[in-house]
């Protein structure tokens, strides 16, 4: 049976207090919208069409790379009025899931359970249970404890508000019968709005056996209304990632102060201290240390490296057994060999480290091609930028930087060479040889320093 998903997406969120669409806020660094999508592909869905309203393109733009139907909204008068809209996207369907681009947790285990109720069902209706209920939709059953229809809370009696079952909003049903259900809603209710649950109540009329399940957490239906429940569900999330990762052989100091906002590939007895913050795609390699208060984005670190506290590290790769840090800044192209050690307060972009070299302290290398065992001393930067072209310098293999070395490229140093502290180097440094370009010393005698007048 071919499954079409509707994720409904054009609620403007005015709890928010933002400019943005509500959808696009982010949760664990991707928008609302992206983690529902990505639990819909999970079930591989025939077609996914997204229904969207305020901010539309900003929301189309954000997603541009999902392939998936837009359809506007133009004018929100409620989830059933929603639906409406999609449903002429998926005609060829055989069934249709309801999901809510505001409600990121949901999982595909859920999902999968729910799609499976409707193989023997034309409706489906996923439930929960709350202790305190208020402010939802509630289910209610007949004698025999079938769903016969959902009220909203704003139209329940004092006793239907006494209900602990909820409607959660997501459901999945026949195609035909959906279009058939959509065409006899009306706006009669308190809201002046066409209500997707009225669908419920139409089905039990029919003599439809309306099934329902629950999710396996309440988070998983938690939807998102202001900057509050936004944070609570950032909390869950990160919980959730941070166990999955402790039980595949990772050591978190404390999974409450750990964030990932992205997709983390750890290998066994990866230990990672507090505050530390993972975006993209990272790759850390068994045995790697990682400090408090680092950010690794879109990296590779190989075994056995350790990266020391307060270091940024960003679309570089770095060997193993390196030591990084503490206060290291690694810049996108960054390429370190194996046994390197880069220091504190040292950035280093689009340059190559050779196996065993030391830019221990207050160094900035860009655009460089470093050998393998050369020493950078401290304050050595590479003058690689003249307001317009970048060029290129170039260290060879055993070359000893002196501290306060300014390398203004494009220069070459020569294997085993070694540049004298304090050094301006504008021109190639010879092989085997010390190069240094220091003024002559002099002292004045007699020379007085100034003094203010009383």
């Amino acid at each position: 049976m071919k499954t079409g998903v509707v994720i409904l997406a054009a609620g403007q969120g005015k709890r928010m207090r933002s400019r943005r669409p509500k959808v696009l806020h982010p949760l664990a660094g991707r928008p609302l919208l992206a983690h529902v999508l990505a639990a819909a592909r999970a079930l591989d869905p025939a077609r996914i069409v997204v229904v969207h309203g305020h901010g539309g393109e900003q929301v189309r733009s954000a997603l541009a790379d999902e392939d998936c139907v837009w359809v506007e909204q133009a004018e929100q008068r409620g989830t059933g009025h929603a639906v409406i809209q999609a449903m002429p996207a998926l005609t060829d369907m055989d069934r249709v899931l309801v999901l809510y681009g505001d409600v990121p947790l949901i999982t595909p285990e859920t999902l999968e359970r729910l799609v499976a109720l409707a193989g023997s069902t034309p409706l489906a209706v996923l439930t929960a249970e709350l202790d305190d209920p208020n402010g939802y939709g509630r289910i209610l059953r007949d004698a025999e404890a079938r769903v016969v229809r959902i009220v909203e809370d704003k139209d329940a009696s004092v006793e239907e508000r006494a209900i602990r079952e909820i409607n959660t909003g997501f459901l999945v049903a026949d195609q035909a019968r959906l279009v058939s259900w959509l065409d006899r809603i009306d706006d009669d209710n308190a809201q002046g709005e066409y209500y997707l649950t009225d669908v419920i109540e139409l089905a039990a009329r029919e003599g439809v056996a309306i099934a329902t399940t629950q999710p396996e957490a309440l988070h998983e239906v938690a939807g998102v209304n202001d900057r509050v429940q936004l944070a609570e569900l950032e909390r869950i999330h990160q919980r959730r990632q941070a166990e999955s990762l402790m039980r595949s052989g990772v050591t978190l100091a404390d999974p409450a102060r750990f964030d990932l906002r992205g997709r983390l590939d750890a290998e066994a007895d990866v230990f990672i201290d507090v505050n530390v913050v993972i975006e993209g795609e990272v790759r850390l390699a068994s045995g790697v240390r990682v400090g408090p208060n680092c950010v690794l984005k879109d990296c590779v670190i190989g075994p056995d490296t350790e990266v020391q506290a307060n270091c940024v590290i960003e679309s570089a790769e770095v060997g193993a057994n390196a030591r990084i840090g503490p206060f290291a800044r690694l810049r996108p192209e960054a390429r370190l060999a194996d046994d390197t050690h880069v220091g504190n307060f040292v950035e280093i972009k689009k340059t190559q480290v050779g196996r065993g070299s030391k830019v221990n302290h207050l160094t900035y290398l860009g655009d460089a091609e470093v050998g393998a065992g050369v020493n950078v001393g401290a304050g050595t930067i590479t003058c690689n930028y003249d307001g317009v072209n970048k060029f290129k310098t170039r260290i060879g293999d055993g070359a000893f930087i002196g501290s306060n070395t300014a390398l203004v490229a494009p220069v070459t140093v020569g294997a085993g060479a070694t540049i004298g502290a304090g050094s301006v180097v504008t021109r190639e440094a010879p092989a085997d040889q010390l190069t240094l370009t220091r003024a002559r010393q002099t002292t004045i005698q007699g020379w007085k320093r100034p003094t203010k007048k009383t």
